[in-house]
């Protein structure tokens, strides 16, 4: 069992990454909020110590993945959430930015959590594809996919470039 002073900095440290993973998979404040209190738990739990700073964070993401899909297979879990209550999380932030959420949420369940890595955590596809036991080109694929699919939605040709 972890210090009690670990547990609270590394949840300081990583919240908004792993609410915001949670989010992407849950769709929903609620079922995020249980998910979320599942991987610190099961991070003040886990003793082994861990052989970076990377590998901390490689291994909540992984935890919160895996938790994340475990609860939408559960037999007990009902779906409720409506993209309007997607929307009313990101009240209060810019309103193209509440667009593009809504549209990110409307992608396939295998492409939200790699666009999620790559552009707002920052991981390159070598790196997503490690973390997901994933093949890479599988990471190329679906960010290509991904990106290709968000331009159909949010109806956008602004002569950028691919930068995956």
């Amino acid at each position: 069992m972890r210090q009690e002073s670990d547990v609270e900095q590394t949840i300081g440290q990583y919240a908004d990454m792993v609410k915001h993973i949670c989010f992407v998979y849950m769709k929903n404040e609620s079922d995020t909020e249980d998910v979320f209190q599942d991987v610190f738990l099961k991070y003040a739990l886990f003793s082994e110590p861990f052989q970076s700073e990377e590998h901390k964070k490689a291994w909540l993401i992984r935890v919160t993945v895996n938790r994340c899909k475990d609860l939408l297979r559960s037999f007990f879990r009902t779906h409720t959430c409506s993209l309007e209550e997607a929307a009313a999380m990101a009240d209060g932030r810019d309103p193209d930015l509440s667009h593009v959420l809504e549209a990110v949420l409307k992608l396939p369940h295998k492409y939200r959590i790699i666009i999620y890595l790559h552009y707002y955590e920052g991981y390159s596809a070598v790196e997503i594809a490690g973390i997901l036991h994933k093949k890479v080109n599988t990471i190329y694929t679906h960010l290509s996919r991904a990106k290709a699919e968000l331009k159909n939605m949010l109806g956008g040709d602004d002569g950028e470039t691919d930068d995956t």
